[in-house]
């Protein structure tokens, strides 16, 4: 909940700008951000001046993508909003089941299989959010944790829909203003399961929990971790263009600044 229009706007025109004049911070990396719902299309229309597409959002360097999105197409839901809609507002990527999204508004293991579904039934990538409280983590049961919330949404999926599955690794207990940077060998276990479970099979696994400039280098050279989802390091544009060096530098997939 950060941006509003004219910031969202001034955030994606600079972005734009910095990466016409600088195409080497694309180097192996595909870019993506994930505004409000709020400056979906404006922000769209920022990314495709440059490129000149046709359709907001489509031909930019820079994937766009929503929140959340109900599982259903339309219907009696007031205050939600659906992946044909944050489609027609540009959307490519849609992020399913942020912890806060669990926490707070009551997400499930099976309402993220829904919205995995929907998404990928409109032609839209799912970005699937995994991670275990510190409780979990402290008992040791990470791993069974993480693998439960990620087979349950992805269950049943032909092997062309689940390769274009992005899933994110965010540990509850390293996310926030509260979060702590995790270590490296924190994530050496959760990153050897989701491996062996599903590389090669989805279209990348990230790693998001308090990654900054200082840390971004040492979270990519993890083994099994192929971009990173970042956030409060992202919100300004010099941050994110600072990771984006980064992993342009280690030629490592995926990053996201999540306004």
């Amino acid at each position: 909940m950060n941006k509003t229009l004219r910031e969202a706007r001034a955030f994606a025109a600079g972005l734009s700008s910095a990466l016409q004049e600088h195409p080497e911070l694309l180097h192996g990396v595909q870019p993506f951000i994930i505004p409000p719902h709020t400056a979906l299309a404006a922000v769209a229309e920022e990314l495709a001046k440059p490129s000149g597409a046709d359709v907001p959002g489509r031909g930019s360097a820079v994937r766009l993508g929503a929140q959340n999105a109900h599982w259903e197409d339309d219907g009696a839901w007031t205050g939600e909003i659906s992946v044909p809609q944050v489609a027609d507002a540009g959307a490519e990527l849609v992020e399913i089941g942020h912890s806060e999204r669990r926490e707070h508004f009551g997400e499930t293991i099976e309402t993220t299989r829904l919205k995995v579904a929907s998404t990928l039934r409109h032609g839209l990538v799912p970005l699937l959010c995994i991670g275990e409280p510190a409780q979990v983590q402290e008992r040791g049961e990470t791993a069974a944790y993480i693998l439960d919330q990620a087979r349950g949404a992805l269950r049943g999926l032909p092997a062309d829909q689940l390769s274009r599955v992005l899933i994110a690794y965010e540990p509850i207990w390293a996310i926030g203003a509260q979060g702590r940077p995790a270590t490296p060998a924190e994530l050496r276990e959760p990153f050897e399961v989701l491996s062996r479970e599903y590389a090669g099979q989805v279209q990348a696994l990230l790693y998001g929990g308090s990654v900054s400039p200082e840390n971004a280098l040492e979270m990519l050279l993890i083994p099994g971790v192929q971009g990173l989802f970042v956030g409060r390091a992202a919100w300004t544009l010099q941050g994110y263009l600072q990771i984006l060096r980064i992993a342009a530098a280690t030629g490592k997939p995926e990053v996201s600044g999540l306004q």
